[in-house]
């Protein structure tokens, strides 16, 4: 390879792929010498690339972090499935402008021998609806609520925010993302109960800059305790049911993010559910195949009386005026 911009791309490409590269196999990989490696470094440098250096039998070269991000080179495998991705993947509410104008870069810049595969791709590719388990909008969150909560998670600080009207202190441990919606696990310093929060209703306040000791999660496992606390905290509604079944019988019945069950005697037990509405609630409660009362909402009684009247009519074969 003579062309030194060609060689110099290639370099920086395989400083890239992988994080530490010895001169010698860099200049093998180039088909030059350590020499020319080392000088090809330093053109890099000259350019804006912090590429690290250690000196020894066992050094080599390293691309560092800099103050701004430097330009990616990827293969065409790489290019095809960052394409691809950045279309079908759902990824954040919120942040739909900045990933179509990611991909809009890319794509400007594909090499016109890619531009079929990602065109056929685009054109003949569709995706389903992902939201069918409930008649509410997938929630917004802001991209800089789930910076600011991950920064803390990462530094082992303490977060502090709004929550629904309330001011929260808590020791962040865990982003939990599942059904669309984003979740974290913490803990409260003071009192040491645990709990997860949707995201989407958090408003940070400025950091603490305080550091914790991490506790152990109950359980152990943070995605299983927010999976089984979800439940109870998780939804916009609620509802509070008396169940003619054992506990383990609804148990075995229900997904551990439907609901929390909780035991009265042998053939009774409570079972906590929610959703994003009260009709999803009354939607799916009917697929439990077990008789139950409603303790709470109120609101939930007239629902269910109204979706009763509807599955009666349709089973007589009448159709309602409304």
């Amino acid at each position: 390879m003579t062309d030194t911009a060609a060689r110099l791309l290639a370099l920086l490409s395989l400083l890239q792929s992988r994080p530490d590269w010895t001169g010698t196999e860099l200049a093998g990989r180039l088909g030059v010498t350590t020499r020319t490696i080392r000088n090809d470094i330093d053109r890099l440098r000259e350019l804006g690339y912090p590429v690290d250096a250690t000196r020894g039998t066992t050094g080599g070269y390293r691309l560092g972090a800099g103050a701004k991000l430097p330009p990616l080179l990827l293969d065409d495998e790489e290019a095809i499935a960052v394409a691809v991705g950045l279309r079908a993947a759902t990824g954040i509410a919120g942040i739909h402008e900045s990933s179509g104008r990611a991909l809009a870069k890319l794509e400007q810049v594909l090499p016109a021998r890619l531009r079929p595969t990602v065109d056929a791709l685009r054109s003949t590719v569709d995706r389903g609806p992902e939201n069918i388990d409930t008649d509410a909008p997938d929630p917004e969150v802001d991209p800089a609520v789930l910076q600011a909560v991950a920064a803390a998670i990462r530094d082992v600080e303490w977060l502090r925010f709004d929550f629904k009207g309330d001011a929260v202190l808590v020791e962040p441990y865990r982003l939990l993302s599942w059904q669309r919606r984003w979740h974290l696990v913490a803990r409260d310093p003071r009192s040491g109960e645990w709990g997860t929060f949707r995201v989407d209703w958090i408003e940070p306040r400025m950091p603490t800059r305080r550091r914790f000791e991490p506790q152990p999660v109950p359980g152990g496992d943070p995605t299983a305790f927010a999976m089984r606390t979800i439940a109870a905290t998780g939804w916009n509604v609620h509802a509070r049911l008396r169940v003619a079944a054992p506990a383990e019988t609804v148990l075995a019945r229900i997904n551990p993010t439907v609901g929390v069950v909780e035991p009265v005697d042998e053939r009774t037990s409570v079972l906590v559910t929610g959703a994003d509405s009260l009709d999803t609630v009354a939607a799916y409660i009917g697929m439990l195949g077990m008789d139950f009362t409603v303790e709470s909402p109120d609101e939930l009684r007239p629902l269910l009386i109204a979706y009763a009247e509807r599955y009666r009519r349709a089973a007589i074969g009448e159709l309602g005026s409304r």
